[in-house]
């Protein structure tokens, strides 16, 4: 979220360069706490937050809003900002500027959506309507796939676990159009009610469609057949938690074994169509997953897949087509699903659109206008005593041997760190955009994307390609490449302020690093090894430590209830690698920023007030400042491997002694918890 509007009293002064001075504020902008009905003592997310909170109320537009929505929206401003200055150029037809332009202009000419209505959906309709056979089905499947329509199962390249160095196909369980599997298995929060508004949302849009006179089956009739087909998917899918162990995700698999193990699929046909070396094993992800969809693609009844299918294809494409279509489609996912009382305006829809699209044009584009090279090179000084302080916290783990350490600094020194943007872009001039309509370009760039998808199969993996766009909020680890990336996007205020003392940026931006270095070592990434392999580096009592330590924090989540009504509680399990990662962020960042200290790179006054201790936490835990719908709660709850933003603050706190002790925490407050209840990793 960038905040362009701190208001700092105090100021200070940090010498650079050639004896030129640059006043740095605090980083804290006072507005943002509530200091009348919070203290830090007892309820740290309000003191820090609760201006914010108060300030920023929710919208109709939005279930959550919190400082990365700020921000992306803020980002969305600047995208739409670029386009509609390309729009206005001169551009020579087949240019990118003129991709650009004819993509953004088309889906906001919504005179012509409602003229064209669903005609640009129905030859894709007829196709599947026309299919008679099994053999026709399978090709139909496959067809859909190479428009990136994932029905029934998804394919996509990733590193080979046992040479990280080498990209293979691999298959993964899809296809639920509700998308997480309990929504169909157990009455759960509301999930009963969305299953009875998933029905109406198909029923209406069969109807919109035609689907339900091309085929003379009634739509109501049609959604119960895709309700069925959908559930039967669901009973044979992975949990998410078996979908976070590596280990039961991992099957290489011959093309020999495939048809052993799931014979109802076509797996010849399906490689040769799209290209696919049969000689090189792939990865199924979820064998018995596969195995099912074997079944019903061998012996469901035909007209019920079809409608499926069809299913697939409807709901792919109503936020592309006229506003029938994506009013039906807001009022179940946005409305229902996740408690939104108006859809976005159209300007941000396509602006996001054409992002998605061409992600990579755009963010060059965005980087010229928006990204200061000193926020780069100040951000890699960030990163490298980040860096040097994860090591020192590796060494100081009394519940690690030597061994273990050892391996861990040695993973640790090989991480490759991506900051701002990538260093080549990816070439469009293979994309074809025309002034035909808004949905035809979306299929037209899924293939594109599908085909660049297809090139990097049985390849060698390359380092230099980034998993995130530059205009991208966020930052990830990725761990068989063993890397860390921080796009341009996220290095603006509240997490990086070239204007700030470090404190601030060490509590925001700080953490985010030490967050993503720590994932390389998180539940999930400590069990891949310096290269990206999947493999078991620990000694056999420090893998049990590390589990009992883990469970601390897994503990301390479960028992946060969430809801009152329906009655819900985290899931510790779930959101266990962010938790860890949150946890190791925020004592790597803290040690680093006593490290800077030590170096005067820090403030060491207090500022506005605060010491450069409590400037550090109040900085993080504005990063989380947010407000949320119940119905967000509830869908974030059940799907999201991230704990709610009130919980990274709330409950990982106490679990910081350093924090502790900067706010003069004692027993009897509400933060406090005693040291030996506290998570201790890295």
């Amino acid at each position: 979220m960038k905040r362009t509007f701190f208001l700092i009293a105090a100021m200070t002064s940090l010498t650079i360069g050639c004896g030129h001075k640059v006043e740095l504020t605090s980083g804290i902008n006072c507005d943002n706490l509530d200091t009348i009905s919070a203290t830090p003592q007892d309820n740290f997310y309000q003191y820090a937050c609760g201006g914010w909170m108060k300030a920023h109320p929710l919208d109709a537009e939005h279930s959550r809003y919190g400082a990365f929505d700020f921000l992306a929206e803020e980002c969305l401003k600047q995208l739409n900002t670029v386009m509609d200055s390309v729009s206005k150029t001169d551009n020579n037809s087949g240019s990118l500027s003129d991709k650009i332009a004819t993509f953004y202009s088309i889906g906001m000419d919504s005179a012509r959506l409602q003229e064209q209505g669903a005609l640009p959906l129905m030859p894709f309709l007829e196709e599947i309507a026309a299919v008679d056979s099994r053999t026709a089905l399978m090709q139909e499947l496959i067809t859909m796939h190479k428009r990136q329509n994932f029905a029934m199962f998804s394919m996509f390249p990733e590193s080979d676990y046992d040479d990280a160095n080498q990209s293979i196909a691999w298959y993964y369980q899809s296809g639920l159009g509700m998308g997480e599997r309990d929504y169909y298995l157990t009455d759960k929060g509301n999930n009963r009610k969305l299953r009875e508004g998933y029905l109406k949302l198909m029923e209406q849009e069969f109807a919109l469609a035609g689907y339900d006179k091309l085929t003379n089956t009634p739509a109501d009739r049609l959604a119960m057949m895709v309700m069925q087909i959908e559930t039967k998917l669901a009973k044979a899918q992975y949990s998410k938690l078996d979908n976070r162990d590596p280990y039961k995700t991992f099957h290489k698999t011959t093309l020999a074994q495939a048809k052993q193990q799931a014979p109802g699929i076509d797996w010849e046909a399906y490689l040769n169509a799209m290209g696919i070396d049969t000689t090189f094993a792939f990865n199924i992800s979820q064998p018995e997953y596969m195995a099912a969809v074997g079944e019903l693609l061998q012996h469901e009844d035909l007209e019920s897949i079809k409608a499926y299918l069809a299913w697939n294809q409807i709901n792919s494409a109503a936020a592309y087509l006229s506003d029938d279509f994506v009013n039906a489609n807001f009022d179940f996912y946005g409305r229902q699903m996740s408690g939104r009382e108006q859809n976005r305006p159209r300007w941000k829809r396509v602006t996001s659109t054409v992002d998605g699209a061409m992600g990579e044009a755009m963010g060059k584009l965005y980087v010229e206008r928006y990204f200061p090279a000193s926020a780069k090179k100040r951000m890699e000084t960030l990163v490298d005593n980040l860096k040097t302080a994860l090591g020192q916290r590796i060494n100081m783990a009394t519940w690690m041997n030597d061994t273990t350490k050892q391996r861990a600094q040695e993973k640790l020194q090989t991480v490759f760190v991506k900051i701002g943007y990538p260093e080549k872009w990816r070439d469009y001039s293979a994309l074809e955009i025309k002034n035909d309509s808004y949905y035809a370009n979306i299929v037209r760039s899924n293939v594109f994307d599908h085909q660049y998808m297809l090139s990097k199969i049985n390849r060698p993996v390359d380092r230099d390609e980034w998993l995130m766009t530059p205009q991208t909020v966020n930052a990830y680890y990725n761990p068989t490449t063993n890397e860390i990336c921080f796009p341009a996007a996220i290095l603006q205020p509240p997490f990086f302020d070239m204007n700030a003392d470090e404190a601030a940026n060490y509590g925001a931006i700080g953490v985010v690093i030490g967050h993503e270095l720590t994932h390389g070592f998180d539940d999930q990434g400590r069990q891949y090894d310096k290269d990206g392999n999947l493999s078991d580096w620990w000694t056999a009592a420090d893998a049990e430590n590390f589990k009992r330590n883990a469970k601390v924090l897994v503990d301390a989540f479960n028992a946060v209830k969430v809801l009152d009504d329906p009655e819900t509680y985290a899931n510790g399990e779930l959101t266990l690698g962010e938790n860890i990662a949150d946890n190791g962020g925020l004592h790597v960042s803290f040690l680093a920023m006593q490290n800077a200290m030590k170096s005067h790179q820090v403030n060491t006054d207090k500022m506005d007030g605060f010491t450069p201790e409590q400037r550090f936490f109040l900085a993080y835990a504005l990063v989380w400042a947010s407000n949320i719908r119940d119905e967000s709660i509830l869908l974030l709850t059940n799907n999201d491997v991230h704990a709610l933003a009130k919980n990274r603050v709330n409950v990982t706190l106490p679990h910081i002694t350093e924090f502790i002790e900067a706010w003069g925490i004692k027993e009897g407050d509400g933060m406090y918890l005693a040291p030996e209840q506290r998570a201790m990793l890295w």
